[in-house]
């Protein structure tokens, strides 16, 4: 049974190419042997060194009022408090001589701390 099957998509938050084929390599290497893959979630957590901090964890445990965002073979998971934070942002992969990481391009950060876990907003 398709667990995604009755939950809300949304535009508001998009998915980069390169954070697909990362999450791709991701589940593959972990070679989930489960029907439905894992999906990433990223959450929106108080704390952090500016009042916002972003959290990714794949999961395949999804709550009714989580939003899914396509991402190939697989899906972003949201909650809508988190949603309501990144609403306009993209989820992208970076690879740099400063490591390779998930990263949030969120429009409402008003300001962000030096690695770019944590934001805040006014």
């Amino acid at each position: 049974m398709d667990k995604t099957a009755d939950h809300p998509t949304s535009t508001r938050f998009r998915v980069s190419d390169g954070a697909v084929r990362r999450l791709r390599e991701i589940i593959e290497e972990q070679g989930d042997p489960t029907p439905t893959p894992p999906g990433l979630r990223v959450s929106v957590l108080a704390g952090g060194c500016n009042g916002f901090q972003y959290k990714f964890a794949l999961e395949t445990d999804i709550a009714p009022d989580d939003i899914l965002i396509p991402a190939g073979e697989t899906h972003v998971i949201v909650d809508p408090a988190s949603l309501d934070l990144l609403d306009g942002g993209e989820l992208d992969f970076k690879d740099s001589l400063m490591g390779a990481h998930f990263t949030i391009h969120n429009p409402q950060a008003t300001s962000s701390c030096g690695c770019g876990t944590s934001f805040s907003v006014d």
